[in-house]
């Protein structure tokens, strides 16, 4: 079975994705769902190394996995999803210094919130979201709203 190059899971991705409203709710949703799981990675206790300086957390390695994933498919949408991961790790820390809630609670209630949006899109759309097909649609979402970014700007991926 042949590899399927990131063009050919952004196209079988978009297939479910037409809908200008389920469009501009995966916006919306998408990069929310993303953080989310950063969060509640995040908010999972790891012991304290104390020859490490660097705070390390489970999202840390877990957004490692993430760019492997994405290096196999694009070395430039790797980039920008590590980007994207930086920033959500960031307002993880801004969310657990500042936050009167938890930052698990806090993920939580927007985890739900935009599952609730996605799941109303495709509603709208009248199609089954992508990742009940295959799992792995579920890292290719952030990276097919970064190819429209990558399009605006011209830069290839």
């Amino acid at each position: 079975m042949a590899t399927r190059s990131m063009q050919d899971w952004l196209d079988a991705y978009g297939v479910s994705h037409q809908n200008p409203t389920n469009k501009a709710i995966h916006w919306i949703c998408v990069p929310t769902i993303y953080f989310c799981v950063v969060g509640f990675l995040w908010s999972i206790p790891t012991p304290e190394t104390p020859y490490i300086s660097v705070p390390h957390t489970i999202a840390m390695v877990a957004i490692g996995l993430v760019a492997v994933f994405y290096l196999r498919l694009s070395l430039t949408i790797m980039v920008g999803m590590m980007g994207w991961s930086v920033f959500c790790l960031w307002l993880c820390m801004l969310i657990e210094r500042y936050s009167p809630w938890p930052l698990w609670t806090v993920c939580l209630v927007l985890f739900v919130a935009a599952w609730i949006g996605q799941f109303y899109g495709h509603k709208v759309e009248g199609k089954k979201p992508s990742f009940l097909e295959d799992l792995q649609f579920l890292m290719i979402g952030p990276a097919w709203l970064m190819s429209f970014i990558y399009r605006r700007f011209g830069i290839p991926y």
